[in-house]
């Protein structure tokens, strides 16, 4: 249909500049609204009540708000058309809009309202799936479970009309509409409340965040995120000492690792270079998911000014781990050319000194620094970090020396 609107309006530009009797205001009038009477009906033959209803009933209100959204897009773009001949006519056709478009107006509305249903089904369909942990989990649970039961019953409800809902003459369709409106407020004001006491719940920053992740389809519905607002400083708050904390370990692991204390924060069965990088690249995944989850979280807490300290902090504590890690490699990597430089030029089977020359067991001659270099070389390639060219030759001969 869209591909025909320019045309159509193109004709109706060429009939108001050329023909002595249909060139008038009232005849305009009455040819837009035709053609937005055929529009509705042609939309209302692709998607009607019954068959939204359908979709609703085969939990696939995705679909039905696809063709919803489409069939608003028809709408505007043949308004568009209009509006874009009614300049080309030098604003010679001087009517109102509401004279024209009423009809297709109410039905844009409708489609409106009704893709608002079909969202907010997608959005607490997501209830059913959710379990809350901690102390209070399994009674928030219970109560995640109720409010789904409700807003299915709720939906049933509002299905259950005797008339097409894509009907703009059905104007018992406006009070149905507001008391479905009325019940999903007072359930939002419940998962709020839910959410609430969750949140407080909940002893760690994470677990705050998979809290709102389990609601997240929910959480941009006014009520839900009015309420939040106020958690927000608290998230804030906490990001930020647990910034303090990262900094302090830190500073505190980095003295033992670059002393080789037994204290040291790297697994035992990592080597020295790769377990610091290990453990400094878990200090960076702790604050970068709550960083990159706050950074989403709305717009609002973006522009508070505890936000832009918490920004600068954490960005400070990147570039110092950052560059510890790039230190720590550069360190290496000028050990290794020293190292394998002397290693491999000796001989690869020595013979053990006894008296007697010949009589010495033969020993493989595999200094445990090349040893310790193929364990380094190992590990950070698991980590994803570049070695120099000198030590990959190495590691590739890993299962020669190996035997």
């Amino acid at each position: 249909m869209v591909d025909l609107f320019i045309p159509i309006m193109h004709t109706i530009l060429l009939i108001w500049t050329y023909s002595q009797h249909y060139n008038t205001p009232a005849r305009l009038v009455v040819l837009i609204r035709e053609i937005c009477n055929a529009i509705i009906n042609r939309s209302r033959a692709s998607i009607d009540g019954p068959t939204i209803f359908g979709f609703i009933g085969a939990d696939e209100p995705k679909t039905a708000d696809d063709k919803l959204t489409l069939a608003l897009d028809v709408c505007t773009k043949f308004k568009d058309a209009y509006y874009e001949y009614k300049q080309k006519s030098k604003n010679q056709w001087k009517i109102t809009s509401n004279a024209l478009f009423v009809r297709l107006d109410s039905f844009s509305e409708r489609c409106q309202d009704i893709m608002h249903l079909t969202s907010t089904i997608m959005q607490f369909s997501q209830l059913q799936r959710i379990d809350i942990g901690n102390t209070k989990g399994k009674t928030l649970t219970a109560s995640v479970m109720q409010i789904y039961s409700e807003f299915t019953k709720a939906v049933e409800t509002f299905t259950s009309v005797p008339y097409d809902i894509m009907d703009i003459e059905k104007r018992e369709f406006d009070d149905d509409f507001y008391k479905f409106r009325q019940r999903i407020k007072e359930l939002e004001r419940r998962i709020a409340s839910i959410l609430t006491q969750g949140f407080d719940d909940s002893d760690t920053i994470i677990g705050k965040f998979k809290l709102l992740d389990s609601f997240k389809s929910l959480l941009n519905r006014p009520i839900i995120q009015d309420e939040l607002e106020k958690k927000h400083i608290t998230l804030l708050e906490l990001y930020k000492q647990d910034l303090k904390t990262v900094g302090t370990l830190f500073m505190e692991g980095k003295a033992l690792v670059d002393k080789a204390d037994e204290r040291s924060p790297i697994f035992k069965n990592l080597p020295p270079i790769s377990g610091a990088l290990s453990w400094t690249n878990g200090l960076l995944e702790r604050i970068k998911e709550p960083m990159d989850k706050l950074s989403v979280l709305s717009q609002s807490i973006q522009d508070r000014e505890e936000f832009k300290d918490v920004q600068k902090l954490y960005a400070s504590l990147c570039k110092n781990l950052k560059d510890y890690n790039a230190s720590k490699v550069a360190l290496w990597e000028k050990g290794v050319e020293e190292t394998t430089e002397d290693q491999l030029n000796k001989f690869l089977l020595y013979r053990e000194p006894t008296p007697k020359a010949t009589e010495g067991f033969i020993r493989v001659n595999f200094d445990p620094v090349l040893v310790r270099i193929l364990r380094e070389v190992k590990y950070l390639l698991l980590l994803d970090i570049e070695v120099p060219e000198r030590a990959q030759l190495l590691f590739k001969k890993v299962d020669i020396y190996r035997t």
